[in-house]
C-alpha cells in the first residue's frame, strides 16, 4: 500500500486510518493488521517504539516530511489497518460478564469520543456503543482513543438497545454512583443537554457525579472516566 492511498483508505469501510504512534502502538497491541505504515523520521520513531512500546515491532515506509505532512498534518506516523472484526452490538450485550457498557447518546465531537473509547478500554468496560450521526471510527475519532478502539467493541447503533441489562442513566439529582449494579448499560448524553427524555424515560436506575455547585456539567470523556474509575475502586 502507498502513502497517497491513505486519502481513500478514510472512506473505506473495511480500513481504518490510524494517526500518531501511539494510535499505531495499541492497533498492534491489539491484533490490528496494518496494511501501511508511514513516518518521515524513522530514527525517532524508532527511539519512541524502543521508549515506550518494545513489545510492538512497526516497520514504516520513509517518505519526504511534506509528502507525510500532505496527507496528515500533525502527526510523526500515520497508519492504515483493517478495521477488526468485532462482536456485534448484541453480542457484546449479551456477554455474561460482570463488566459494564458504554453508551454515548449522540456525541458530537470526535476528539471526545475517542477519549471515551481510550477510558472505557483502559477501565476494563465490556465496549462502547454510540447513536447519532458521528462516525466512533472515524480518524479524528481513532487518534482521541489512541488506537484503543482495537481492545475492545466499538459501535454505532440506529436505535437503543440494551439486550438484558439494565440501563443506568447518568443524570442531575441520581443516586452516587457507585450504585450501579453489575453488566448496566451506562448512559451519557451531551454535555449541553444531557440525555433525551425519552432515554431518561427506559432508565432502570440514575446516578449522578457530585459536584460544586454552580458547576453544570462535566466534560464527556471525563464523567466516563469518572463513573468506571468509581465503580473500579468500590467493587
Amino acid at each position: 500500500m502507498e502513502l497517497q492511498e491513505v486519502a481513500a483508505a478514510r472512506k473505506d469501510p473495511g480500513l481504518v486510518v490510524l494517526e500518531g504512534f501511539h494510535a499505531c502502538k495499541h492497533a498492534v497491541r491489539f491484533g490490528g493488521e496494518l496494511l501501511g505504515v508511514w513516518t518521515a523520521d524513522p530514527d525517532e520513531l524508532e527511539a519512541l517504539r524502543a521508549r515506550l512500546a518494545p513489545d510492538v515491532v512497526l516497520e514504516a515506509q520513509v517518505v519526504e516530511h511534506e509528502a507525510l505532512v500532505a496527507v496528515v498534518p500533525r502527526a510523526q506516523v500515520v497508519a492504515v489497518a483493517r478495521r477488526p472484526d468485532q462482536p456485534d452490538a448484541d453480542a457484546v450485550l449479551a456477554d455474561p460478564g460482570p463488566a459494564p457498557v458504554v453508551l454515548l447518546e449522540d456525541p458530537r465531537h470526535l476528539g471526545n469520543l475517542g477519549a471515551c473509547v481510550r477510558v472505557a478500554a483502559a477501565a476494563g468496560a465490556a465496549g462502547v456503543l454510540t447513536t447519532g450521526r458521528t462516525d466512533p471510527w472515524h480518524p479524528d475519532a481513532l487518534r482521541g482513543a489512541a488506537g484503543l478502539h482495537f481492545a475492545l467493541p466499538v459501535h454505532r447503533l440506529r436505535t437503543v438497545r440494551t439486550g438484558d441489562r439494565p440501563l443506568v442513566c447518568l443524570a442531575p439529582g441520581g443516586a452516587p454512583a457507585r450504585a450501579v449494579p453489575p453488566r448496566a448499560v451506562l448512559a451519557f448524553g451531551t454535555e449541553r443537554d444531557g440525555l433525551t427524555p425519552e432515554l431518561l424515560a427506559r432508565a432502570d436506575a440514575s446516578v449522578a457525579l457530585p459536584m460544586r455547585d454552580g458547576v453544570s456539567s462535566l466534560n464527556l470523556a471525563t464523567s466516563v472516566a469518572a463513573v468506571l474509575y468509581g465503580l473500579a475502586l468500590s467493587g
